[in-house]
């Protein structure tokens, strides 16, 4: 049994509301996926991947929340913690938004809201890995207190930084 207190599952921002997904994210989250230039997924398995995140959540407590922009109302882009290429006790903090919402500090605020949360619980580690062409991304991490740990290579992605930040 976890020693951790489950995340919280609706965060607020100034600008952001961070929920947890809904079948009726799955148009959009299927359009932010096709924008990496591979091919676009299915419906169907864009609605079976929000299902395993769904079921990831109720296993770990831990969460990848769509981000809503509060005044418009729509979805931008997800964050939050995830197992990825770590544990359950020290997850990874990850997040992607439309490119359309690039430039204005959205995923600063909503890992930063993520970032809070992972607090919460109880935590003591959070780790992130990013292609290291990823210039915006590894500056967000900066932002947030990250710091280098080490570079890996992997046949996916090609070169991959590790970061991490210690939590209070």
């Amino acid at each position: 049994m976890s020693t951790y207190e489950t995340m919280s599952f609706h965060l607020e921002t100034e600008r952001l509301i961070l929920r947890p997904w809904a079948e009726a994210d799955a148009a959009e989250f299927r359009a932010l996926l096709s924008e990496r230039g591979d091919e676009t997924p299915t419906v169907e398995h864009v609605q079976g991947a929000i299902g395993r995140l769904l079921t990831a959540t109720e296993s770990t407590g831990i969460a990848l929340l769509p981000i809503q922009r509060r005044d418009e109302g729509d979805f931008i882009g997800y964050c939050g913690l995830i197992i990825g290429r770590a544990t359950v006790e020290e997850p990874e903090i990850a997040y992607e938004l439309f490119q359309r919402a690039h430039g204005r500090g959205y995923a600063t605020e909503a890992a930063g809201a993520v970032l809070d949360a992972a607090i919460a619980t109880g935590r003591k580690r959070l780790w992130s890995t990013v292609g290291a062409w990823n210039t915006p991304s590894l500056r967000v991490l900066e932002k947030l207190g990250f710091e280098r740990d080490h570079v890996s290579t992997d046949d996916t992605s090609g070169e991959v930084v590790w970061l991490t930040r210690s939590l209070p």
